[in-house]
């Protein structure tokens, strides 16, 4: 992975988000993604804070788009690992989260938001 790659997949990304476009942003996900969030454990009440497979994705981000209208990101930076990449950016609440995500065969295929003094809404 290079940084190209990853400024070019973070602002496809952010513009996703910020459209509220869920099947674009879905478009990026693998079938098979695991992603963990404690945002998922307010949302959908599973502990586990871990949603498994792309319908489920799905359902968590369409409950927090529908929970958070006015849901809005401001990229930070991007980063990029071996086979990965991190998207620093601000939320519609000024919360500092950290989206890291692993990639498979193009496609994010694990990933995990990590937040600061801020969760979202």
């Amino acid at each position: 992975m290079d940084l190209e790659f990853a400024r070019t997949f973070a602002a496809e990304w952010l513009d996703g988000w910020n459209t509220h476009d869920l099947e674009r942003i879905l478009t990026h996900y693998h079938d098979d993604v695991t992603f963990s969030s404690p945002i998922i454990a307010q949302i959908t009440g599973d502990t586990s804070g871990t949603v498994h497979g792309k319908e489920a994705l799905r359902a968590y981000w369409a409950a927090g788009l529908e929970r958070i209208p006015e849901l809005r990101f401001e990229l930070m930076d991007v980063r990029v690992s071996v086979h990965a990449l991190v998207i620093d950016y601000r939320n519609q609440i000024g919360g500092r989260v950290s989206e890291v995500l692993t990639f498979r065969d193009g496609l994010v295929i694990s990933g995990f938001g990590a937040y600061g003094e801020k969760l979202a809404n």
